[in-house]
């Protein structure tokens, strides 16, 4: 029966790692979230602005090129310099966990970073999206639901991502002039998959008033600041679940007020609470365990340390049979950490291309870097990762890995660091027995007790 170290290091961070010591209880889990900042790159890297910059040069290299073709290189270079810095995100997102000692806080910066999904779709999506998680999650992992909701909402990526920056209040002076309207995409995510959640009680009308209530809010693409437009936003008051606002002319305010109300809403706290016990315990998590989250966050109004510790002191979350399958990212962070690589030996983990590309695996095992399917993020359900497919990419990435590691690595130890008390006699036997040392670790990657949490 595994302990509860090794619950804690599986069910809530990312594995073992032979030269960190990790929590054990949950005390220990809610210390990692304090506020010592992680030794771990910068996640976003560049400001904002800086990316904000570089892809303006793009787009006026661009223009320049109609008229111009020989500046086709030019404006490739600036190109390529916005695919440069992209995979530079994505190393660095990748390097954070395998190299961080605070698993649950690294953890909770994934849930919410595919709680509030954004995709890089496009030259401006990869120039924008890296930076979500750093400005608008990250510093509010601690705090309350409501200011990590209002952080995301007006992210300058959460805005291009849906579109927002092309919804134009039909009746408005814009709108009248170009004949311009609505997009619905962000109004509609903000409440079916931020806040209240599908099901819950509003209708297409609310959508769209709150669509209508949004319209205005929109991004400078030279600076890469959120700014409000309001020659842009809908005139008069809007309707959102019951409530008024703009009733005093279109307002950057109300929006923030309407931002509020969803956040405090009673449903809002029960979707939050389905989406985390269904993280990180099970696909199916009980009743009771749903309501003692929900109950937490609506008691605090979404005071997010009180909801985690919910999630943590219910019996459930410390079952010992483990009840979800390591998404890729999970999979692929915990086996390399196993490995003990540390800062000085993870680049070649971090190349987009190569055996022991992280980012290529990733690829391979149908979970790419920032590129959800969709705005409700990666799906939950063990059958979503565990096909043919995603069982042939695991074993090649476990082979490739075992192969990397067979000259400084037995399989007894690397098995006592990579599944602690969770190894089964029967895996026992295989890695030990196995007639190559990098079978072995193979074996123990691919095992069904490392594969699921």
């Amino acid at each position: 029966m595994p302990s509860n170290a090794t619950i804690a290091a599986t069910r809530f961070g990312y594995g073992f790692h032979p030269n960190q010591a990790l929590a054990s209880d949950v005390d220990g889990l809610l210390s990692e979230l304090g506020s010592a900042s992680p030794a771990i790159p910068d996640i976003g890297g560049p400001s904002m602005a800086k990316r904000a910059a570089l892809y303006s040069q793009f787009i006026e290299a661009r223009k320049a090129r109609r008229k111009d073709i020989s500046l086709t290189p030019v404006m490739q270079g600036f190109q390529r310099s916005v695919n440069r810095q992209f995979q530079a995100d994505i190393a660095a997102r990748i390097s954070a966990p395998v190299l961080s000692d605070r698993g649950f806080f690294e953890r909770l910066s994934w849930f919410w970073a595919d709680h509030f999904t954004t995709a890089a779709r496009n030259l401006i999506t990869k120039s924008f999206t890296p930076r979500l998680e750093g400005d608008a999650i990250r510093p509010h992992i601690t705090g309350t639901f409501r200011d990590m909701l209002k952080a995301v909402v007006t992210h300058p990526a959460m805005i291009v991502y849906l579109g927002q920056h092309q919804s134009v209040g039909p009746a408005s002076r814009v709108g009248k002039r170009t004949g311009r309207g609505l997009n619905e995409n962000l109004a509609r995510e903000i409440i079916e998959l931020h806040t209240i959640g599908v099901g819950g009680p509003y209708d297409q009308g609310d959508v769209r008033q709150f669509a209508e209530l949004l319209t205005g809010m929109t991004v400078n693409r030279r600076t890469g600041s959120p700014q409000f437009k309001k020659q842009q936003a809908e005139p008069g008051a809007e309707e959102v679940l019951g409530t008024i606002y703009g009733d005093n002319g279109a307002d950057f305010g109300d929006i923030v007020e309407a931002l509020d109300d969803l956040a405090s809403h009673p449903r809002t706290g029960r979707h939050i609470a389905i989406k985390l016990a269904t993280h990180f315990v099970s696909d199916t998590p009980s009743k009771g365990l749903i309501t003692h989250i929900e109950s937490a966050y609506n008691r605090t109004d979404g005071r997010l340390i009180a909801v985690y510790q919910a999630l943590l002191e219910h019996p459930e979350s410390w079952a010992p049979e483990p009840r979800k399958v390591k998404q890729p990212f999970d999979y692929l962070v915990s086996s390399i950490r196993a490995s003990g690589i540390g800062a000085d030996a993870i680049g070649p983990f971090l190349k987009p291309k190569g055996r022991l590309s992280a980012p290529r695996a990733l690829r391979d095992l149908n979970q790419p870097m920032m590129q959800a399917p969709g705005p409700d993020g990666w799906p939950e359900e063990a059958e979503r990762w565990i096909t043919a497919q995603g069982l042939a990419a695991r074993l090649q990435w476990a082979t490739r890995l075992g192969r990397e590691l067979e000259a400084r690595a037995d399989p007894r130890d690397f098995l006592s660091v990579a599944l602690a008390d969770r190894a089964s006699p029967e895996v026992t036997f295989a890695a030990t027995r196995a007639a190559e040392k990098w079978e072995g670790i193979a074996l123990i990657l691919a095992s069904p007790e490392f594969n699921r949490r």
